[in-house]
């Protein structure tokens, strides 16, 4: 191993091969060319040697003249922080040192121990160069002598691990496209203080190897050491830099423990709880990184100003952490908190913007955006962020150029490049889209999804040959049926395009088709849904899938109404409420849908706060009334019709108004059907909700049965008469049809199936309810009969047949 003295002049011999010009420091230019050379079997793409690039010289700013590039000083901690192996890039470009610095660098020691002081200083500078910042932090590092010994004796065990196993997987040696620069950063502050970003190279350790074992036993004994030490604030002191040391060679479980017994050691201190925070955040434990900022949080707001400055990072943190539970609106409390504290955090103003976004509050959302770009003009994750929301808000071109101009600032930005190819592709420049998506693909090739939404771009684009290669590679990545289906309809395309082309102007991806008046298409059968009522229930359908409130059994809320009371509240029009702010409400809908992955969860929010909260708040004052909500919520909910309408009744009785008595009033019966129709009838919406929240007061004292009740509840004109279809959906839009494919789309028909009776061709729920009908087949008008299933289909055919055979002629 080398001596820091031959260590150091290694890396002055690298730095002077590269410095071309001489001029004492590594632009991008030189520090490019020395990355390639120090990895001769590595071949780096364009946008490869960039993120590397951007990523050192975000890391060691400090080091960076911007006029020269980075100092020695910058490469030397480069090589000390193991971003390299300078004994192996020293070998690699075939250096040697000369006699003289080898000479100085073995008699260097000689030379010090001639002054006591000279050595002092040599001491305290080596302390330096193999630490992290933190180590010699005024507020924050190490304060005890002894402690620094324990942080000598870890970093040689460390150092001795990796020597072992060699499993870092960094830039130096990635050639797996493993482009952490290229994402969008989470805005984490891991520090207290002022916050230095963890490296983004990862390191993956053998953690079930002998020698991690061996670590680990020994990692032990200097705990054993600190817990040993004079005072309980030595062994405090020990326990936070051993944990800290163990957290920057990204030993988090290790690192945890450490930050653990600091935490019992000074239960009121904020640093151990944070750092802990930081560790079990990192491991995917995001419940227990909550509870542990939480603590900190109480530790912070309880000590008076000493951790003032902190509160913000704390806010930051415990944020990020609910988003990764998914719980997006509470995440934007504490961002919320961490800019009004901290006006000037552009990442606590990038991350609000970015989770409004998120709940599909876009204008708030841009506006916290602009305000994180102000202060940081460079911020491409931002730039990204704010064009995704100016384009959900139709301002389309301006998005364009805000996505480019991230592009610009990151060229290897995969969200960026994903999302501006989703926006090409929705103004159907579909040429533009997959040359996005390739560009995605150059920097994450088993980004399966780019590879399905360049095939489907190449389809739009007419060529289909590419298409199909795409969705062939797509297919190797992911085996997901819904990839199935579309090579089954590229094969279905091929053939229509041997034949002769039909020149009609209504042309889709499926070809071309006619759309048909309403009152063309006539029903064959009692069971057969009408037109109109499918339209609307395929929307409700899709909300219902996109929250998973068929996953929350209906009984699940009468359980929260019944266990779980909320205070009695005053609106502004003088009427009494069960209400809460937003965040609440998602935690009762977390409990609600405890099954989902995060994700998913806030897809779900999401679609609750754009479509039902939006309208229930429609004060904006963040408040929801709770009876209301559980009441329009419960159609949608798992379970038997009749208990849902039962449970949505029972959600009117709890509100204070009607509490205590088994009627409601017909005001709140009223009120809550007309909201029903607003939030899930689209073409009764706005008039709806102006009327909606036009009557606020009413009559009191007319009251509604339940069987009265009901009656407006499923009135197909004035109620919600459309859940029978819904729930034939739920019953059956998973159902295959064998072979049959959609006359007009030609993809396999999932759900109902709709057969014309006369012409005898077939459509799919959606082109169903959309009119569509395929050219060939016109007529005055179409009667159809609906096929739940193929069992269906058989038994009405053999039915059939058996009519038939009963019609025998006469003899003559």
């Amino acid at each position: 191993m080398a001596t820091r003295g031959s260590r150091s002049e290694k890396v002055k011999r690298i730095f002077q091969q590269f410095d071309a010009n001489r001029d004492g420091g590594l632009n991008r230019e030189e520090m490019a060319a020395l990355v390639v050379a120090v990895n001769p079997r590595v071949k780096f793409s364009d946008e490869q040697i960039n993120a590397i690039l951007d990523e050192v010289f975000r890391t060691y700013a400090e080091f960076i003249d911007p006029a020269k590039g980075l100092t020695y000083d910058g490469l030397l901690r480069t090589y000390d922080d193991g971003a390299g192996d300078v004994d192996r890039d020293f070998d690699a470009l075939g250096l040697e040192l000369n006699p003289e610095e080898t000479i100085i660098a073995k008699g260097g020691s000689e030379a010090a121990s001639s002054s006591s002081i000279a050595d002092e200083r040599a001491v305290e500078a080596q302390k330096k160069q193999r630490t992290a910042a933190w180590a010699v932090s005024p507020n924050h590092g190490i304060v005890f002598d002894d402690t620094w010994k324990l942080v000598d004796d870890l970093e040689i065990l460390i150092k001795r691990l990796k020597s072992k196993q060699e499993k870092v997987n960094n830039n130096s040696n990635n050639s797996n496209n493993n482009n952490a620069d290229a994402f969008s950063d989470a805005g984490w502050s891991r520090e207290l203080g002022p916050s230095t970003e963890l490296s983004d190279k990862r390191i993956y350790w053998e953690e079930s190897s002998h020698d991690y074992n061996v670590f680990v036993k020994e990692l032990g004994v200097l705990r054993s050491k600190a817990d040993g030490a004079r005072s309980r604030e030595e062994a405090f002191d020990g326990h936070m830099a051993i944990g800290r040391v163990l957290y920057e060679h990204q030993l988090f479980k290790e690192a945890l423990v450490s930050f653990k017994r600091a935490c019992e050691l000074q239960p009121t201190d904020v640093r151990p709880h944070f750092k802990a925070g930081n560790c079990l955040y990192v491991l995917g434990k995001c419940k227990e990184s909550k509870e542990e900022f939480l603590l900190a949080l109480e530790a912070a707001e309880s000590g008076g100003n000493q951790w003032a400055y902190l509160l913000p990072q704390i806010y930051v943190n415990l944020g990020i952490s609910l988003e990764g539970e998914g719980m997006v609106l509470s995440a934007c409390e504490y961002y919320r908190e961490a800019a009004i504290l901290c006006p000037t955090h552009y990442r606590a103003l990038k991350l609000l913007g970015s989770a409004l976004f998120g709940v599909g509050e876009y204008r708030a959302a841009v506006k916290a955006l602009e305000e994180a770009i102000y202060l940081k003009p460079d911020y491409a994750d931002a730039h990204c962020d704010l064009a995704s929301s100016l384009h959900s808000m139709g301002e389309d071109e301006r998005a364009i150029e805000v996505f480019q101009r991230a592009i610009d600032l990151k060229p290897g930005h995969v969200d960026a490049l994903y999302n501006l190819g989703g926006l090409y592709m929705d103004l159907g420049r579909f040429q533009r889209a997959s040359e996005m998506y390739t560009r995605v693909l150059a920097v994450w090739p088993n980004h399966w999804r780019a590879q399905l939404n360049k095939a489907v771009s190449l389809l739009g684009a007419g060529e289909t040959e590419e298409a199909k290669r795409a969705l062939k590679e797509a297919l190797k990545l992911t085996n997901r049926v819904e990839l199935h289906d579309a090579v089954s309809h590229l094969k279905h395309l091929q053939k229509k395009k041997k034949g002769k082309k039909n020149g009609n102007g209504n042309g889709g991806e499926g070809g071309p088709f006619i759309v048909v008046e309403a009152s063309k298409f006539k029903t064959v059968g009692e069971k057969t849904t009408l037109r109109p009522d499918l339209a609307t229930a395929l929307q409700v359908r899709a909300f219902q899938k996109v929250t998973r409130l068929g996953k929350c059994d209906v009984e699940g809320l009468r359980k929260e109404m019944r266990d779980n009371d909320v205070p009695v509240s005053y609106s502004g029009s003088g009427g009494p409420t069960k209400s809460i702010r937003k965040p609440n409400l998602e935690e009762i809908l977390r409990r609600l849908l405890i099954s989902l992955k995060p994700e998913t969860f806030q897809g779900a929010i999401k679609a609750i706060n754009e479509r039902i909260l939006s309208v229930l708040d429609d004060s904006g004052s963040g408040r929801v009334d709770m009876g209301m909500f559980y009441a329009v919520i419960a159609p949608l909910c798992g379970g038997h019709s009749d208990k849902r309408k039962r449970v949505a009744f029972e959600a009117l009785l709890w509100r204070p108004v009607n509490e205590g008595s088994s009627q409601i009033t017909k005001t709140d019966a009223d009120k809550y059907i007309k909201l029903l129709r607003a939030i899930y009838i689209p073409s009764h919406g706005m008039s709806e909700m102006l009327e909606v929240h036009g009557e606020e007061g009413g009559d009191s004292s007319v009251t509604v049965t339940f069987n009265q009740f009901l009656a407006m509840f499923d009135d197909p004109d004035w109620g919600f008469g459309i859940m029978s279809t819904i729930l034939k959906l739920e019953g059956n839009d998973r159902n295959r049809h064998g072979n049959h494919v959609c006359s007009v789309c030609r993809y396999p028909v999932i759900g109902s199936r709709f057969k014309e009776v006369k012409a005898r061709f077939s459509l799919c729920n959606q082109c169903y309810s959309e009119g569509k009908v395929p050219p060939s087949f016109k007529q005055e008008e179409y009667k159809f009969r609906e096929y739940g299933s193929e069992a269906e289909a058989m038994k009405a055919k053999c039915v059939c047949f058996s009519g038939q055979s009963h019609k025998k002629p006469i003899a003559a």
